[in-house]
């Protein structure tokens, strides 16, 4: 079975870190997946090389404006040469194009749905239904995106969940390391890993670590992540008086951070899964997260981390301060999260049960 799986790349975001996890999985079971890259440059050149050291059959075609009939020609003829018995479609951009080149070449197609994305419950949800006629299966990250997509219209019986599976923390070294940064050995660390867009409440995490470095001035709070709240964030620090206390350090591969962190803070306001969650418990980090769409299904509240309020700074600040102040508390809830990570959001799951979704859709 040769399965082509399409998306936008501009980076390694969490539907690319799946992608990396999932493609290898299943040609080792047998499925001939190979990867055509909706190619939007910025900083694409890394999903690519990390495919490639994978032994992924990559294509690529340049993405530029959202509505491009040079794109949608490009990829009907990207398809076309491929020959796959399956189209397999991850993200919007992937979902209109793909279908497209799949209805128009008569191949069977899936979807992966990656977030509940509020746009989808607007005018372009008849968009989206349009594209996705014949879809045979979606695929839905979490029982959260799920339940959004059959709100937003699309056939409940055609959705199912597969959880992201994720077996081990980055192996890539940190571009910069915490020490390099000047961040004292003996600093508690408050970490968050995630794209700086409206979605991921940074602003609320910033305002909650100002709380913490009040009573804890040792405290420091690190921010990996790019997007175009960047220079907003980082103006926010200086506001906020962190300065040389909280860190946006840009793209930077979280490895050496996951190993040197306290905490792991994830402050988004909604979420598909949140792929950063299960790094961060593969690395026996305790959580603080919002109880927000899929987070409650991966982070479980007062076992493996501690569940807050959307937009909630004190509620924020206080479960931070809780685990900071508690490290027996923090080595039990990070246990905790690596047996739950490794027992639940296992690859092989994740594998094996697209097979079963890609077994489905070719008998549809």
């Amino acid at each position: 079975m040769k399965v082509l799986h399409l998306t936008k790349v501009r980076g390694i975001g969490g539907a690319e870190q799946h992608l990396l996890a999932l493609l290898p999985a299943l040609r080792e079971r047998g499925v001939d997946a190979h990867f055509l890259s909706l190619d939007a440059g910025d900083d694409s050149e890394r999903f690519h090389s990390a495919l490639t050291a994978r032994g992924i059959p990559l294509t690529r075609v340049r993405c530029g404006i959202d509505a491009s009939p040079r794109l949608a020609r490009d990829v009907v003829a990207a398809v076309r040469r491929e020959r796959p018995d399956l189209v397999h479609t991850h993200m919007v951009h992937a979902d209109v194009y793909g279908s497209l080149a799949a209805h128009v070449l008569r191949v069977p197609f899936v979807s992966t749905r990656h977030n509940d994305d509020r746009y989808l419950l607007g005018p372009f949800r008849y968009v989206d239904r349009a594209f996705m006629h014949g879809v045979r299966e979606v695929i839905a990250i979490s029982d959260a995106v799920r339940d959004f997509h059959v709100a937003a219209g699309l056939d409940a019986g055609k959705l199912v969940t597969i959880h992201y599976g994720l077996d081990e923390t980055p192996r890539e070294p940190s571009e910069v390391t915490p020490a390099e940064v000047g961040i004292p050995e003996d600093a508690p660390l408050v970490l968050a890993v995630g794209r700086l867009i409206e979605q991921k409440g940074h602003a609320t995490l910033l305002d909650a670590f100002a709380r913490v470095h009040a009573d804890r001035p040792d405290a420091r709070l690190a921010i990996l992540g790019w997007g175009r709240l960047e220079a907003e964030t980082r103006e926010r620090v200086h506001t906020l008086g962190l300065d040389g206390a909280a860190f946006v350090l840009g793209r930077v591969s979280p490895r050496d951070w996951l190993a040197r962190a306290d905490v792991f803070a994830h402050t988004s306001r909604w979420e598909g899964f949140g792929i950063v969650l299960l790094e961060a418990m593969l690395a026996g980090l305790p959580v603080v997260a919002t109880r927000v769409s899929a987070v409650p299904e991966i982070v479980d509240d007062g076992i493996t981390g501690l569940l807050v309020p959307r937009d909630d700074a004190a509620a924020v600040a206080g479960a931070i301060a809780r685990l900071l102040d508690d490290e027996s508390l923090r080595e039990q809830f990070g246990a905790s999260g690596r047996r739950r990570a490794l027992a639940d959001f296992s690859v092989a799951q994740m594998a094996d049960r697209t097979l079963d979704v890609y077994d489905e859709a070719l008998r549809r």
